[in-house]
């Protein structure tokens, strides 16, 4: 599955496009749709974008689970260490597993905190045209789908721009969130 990006100029177009990847196959839960005028979105009966899909929270929910568990690991190590005489009879492996499960966890909750306020790649690029009342489509496509959409939209609507976040963006944005 991969996620590509419909720059659209307004709800008319918006609203075509989203029946027309209906008639492809698409479910309405695959495509997300964000604007700066969150009113016109409700009138309409599109599918409103969450935090998930404007923001970095899924991504960083996940960096935070993959530092938070080693870091836990090594508290839970050193923590038996540290209090080994004072614990009595606690198990080693107890310690250590309860502070890396709490690592983790306290990894996800606090990475997750920051996330939701770093924006999508994408969202970000086309802050300027969201801001002129642009709409952004998110649209979760099957793979070996993806052509067929782009030629159909494209066919329908060539002035909407699709889009979908490169390598080199998730390089660029790794250092805020992606």
């Amino acid at each position: 599955m991969s996620r590509l990006y419909f720059l659209t100029p307004d709800l008319d177009i918006t609203i075509k496009i989203t029946n027309e990847l209906e008639e492809l196959g698409l479910r309405n839960d695959q495509v997300h749709v964000t604007a700066n005028n969150w009113k016109q979105l409700e009138k309409s009966g599109l599918h409103s974008a969450t935090l998930r899909e404007t923001s970095d929270v899924a991504n960083a929910a996940k960096r935070g689970l993959i530092f938070g568990l080693p870091l836990g690991l090594v508290l839970g190590v050193a923590a038996y260490m540290a209090l080994e005489n004072m614990i009595g009879g606690m198990n080693f492996w107890m310690i250590v597993i309860g502070m890396t499960v709490f690592g983790g966890l306290f990894g996800i909750w606090s990475s997750t905190m920051i996330g939701v306020s770093v924006p999508d790649v994408k969202v970000e690029k086309y802050k300027n045209d969201l801001e002129k009342g642009a709409l952004l489509m998110m649209v979760d496509v099957p793979d070996g789908q993806e052509t067929d959409i782009n030629a159909v939209i494209h066919r329908h609507h060539p002035d909407v721009v699709i889009d979908k976040v490169t390598q080199e963006e998730k390089k660029q944005h790794a250092g805020v969130g992606h």
